[in-house]
């Protein structure tokens, strides 16, 4: 019987082999990449750095990366003249940094994945002097809050594929109940871009009302008890209709090329980007770029415009689609619906043949305002142009 009694002393004291071992360590490296590329938020990377030698090793593979922006800053720019200060006062008429506000922490293992400190060339400004000085103390920059621009987090990130980059807002300000919604192709400059806009939206809801948000009646309730022939109504000429319509493209193309301008940087660093995409979480604008519009862009430079640091837009045809009244599936109802799909006057002689072809148009926008685009380019077309700016 003592042959089977338990050998107490080995559970006790176990064997030292036993626990060592650290099973994680087998995963192979494809794995852990497949879980960071799943993770993709820079913050989250950053974080994973501190976690071992071989993650921060393994994080600057990384392929799918998402920059979730927490504030925007405008540039100090102290050669600015008194002419273009009048400018300041549009959103648009300034290069605005992208940067990030109270994740020194988490970032700080960020910083040491990104390397040591390299000077910009050219540089005279002390807080330009380094890209990677992240966590570093900043004695006026909110209560010491170090701030880093999407190029430098993402500075030795060398495999980056598909980048996502998310504003905290969308650019134009717009009151409540407008609609106003883009997307736009950019290549070295604007290849494409459409606009979803209008003055009012009613969900569905015990109370619904005709009464537009911006004051004006726009032609909302004209149809009521009209028959709706597709063309836009003679008020909408009158009463500021129109007007609102244009301010709304010349706002949303501005935008736009603001946003694409500030991608340079980035895109001339990371040769293996496939895919871009700069959005906000209004869900406001979206700008898209593949991967022959990015090569497009380190071959031939864009043109920038003298008024603004943004990229110019060249001279444009557009189309406009126009609802006084349009009910969505869901029960959604638009109240001065418009579409309007523009593209480069130069571009368009080229592809007059594919004039019949909207399905770029129909397909900008995620429902249920992509079911609204397809109902809006089977109503009556009219064309505009504009010129460069």
């Amino acid at each position: 019987m003592s042959s089977f009694r338990p050998d107490l002393t080995s559970r006790i004291y176990p064997e030292p082999d036993m626990y060592d071992i650290d099973h994680f360590d087998c995963l192979p490296d494809s794995l852990l990449l497949l879980v960071f590329n799943k993770i993709g938020d820079v913050k989250a990377l950053g974080r994973c750095c501190v976690v071992s030698r071989r993650f921060h090793s393994l994080v600057p593979q990384v392929e799918n990366v998402v920059v979730r922006v927490d504030c925007v800053i405008s540039d100090d720019d102290s050669s600015s003249s008194a002419a273009s200060s009048d400018k300041s006062r549009s959103p648009f008429s300034c290069l605005f940094r992208l940067v990030f506000g109270g994740i020194v922490k988490p970032l700080q293992a960020l910083g040491q994945l990104l390397g040591p400190k390299r000077a910009y060339s050219g540089s005279g400004s002390s807080s330009l002097s380094s890209s990677l000085a992240v966590g570093s103390e900043d004695d006026g920059d909110q209560g010491g809050v170090t701030h880093h621009s999407p190029t430098q987090v993402l500075k030795n990130f060398n495999e980056i594929r598909f980048l996502r980059i998310e504003l905290p807002s969308g650019e134009l300000g717009i009151d409540d109940g407008i609609l106003l919604k883009w997307r736009a192709d950019f290549g070295s400059t604007l290849d494409n871009c459409v606009i979803l806009g209008a003055s009012s939206v009613i969900y569905p809801g015990p109370s619904k009302s005709c009464v537009p948000q911006d004051g004006s009646s726009d032609g909302l309730c004209a149809n009521n008890g009209a028959e709706d022939n597709g063309s836009i109504p003679e008020s909408f000429y009158t009463n500021g209709g129109l007007k609102l319509r244009v301010v709304w493209t010349i706002s949303s193309l501005i935008a736009a090329s603001a946003r694409h301008y500030l991608l340079q940087p980035i895109i001339s660093e990371h040769k293996t980007l496939d895919n871009l995409v700069l959005t906000d979480t209004d869900g406001q604008g979206v700008l898209y770029m593949n991967r022959d519009q990015l090569e497009e862009l380190r071959v031939k430079p864009l043109s920038a415009s003298s008024a603004a640091k943004r990229t110019l837009v060249p001279a444009l045809n557009m189309r406009l689609w126009y609802a006084p009244h349009m009910e969505l599936p869901g029960g959604v109802v638009l109240k001065g619906a418009t579409l309007v799909a523009i593209r480069p006057s130069e571009q368009s002689t080229t592809v007059r043949k594919e004039v019949s072809d909207v399905s770029w148009v129909s397909n900008a926008f995620e429902e249920p305002y992509g079911t609204a685009a397809k109902m809006l380019v089977k109503r009556r077309t009219y064309c505009l142009e504009m010129n460069s700016f």
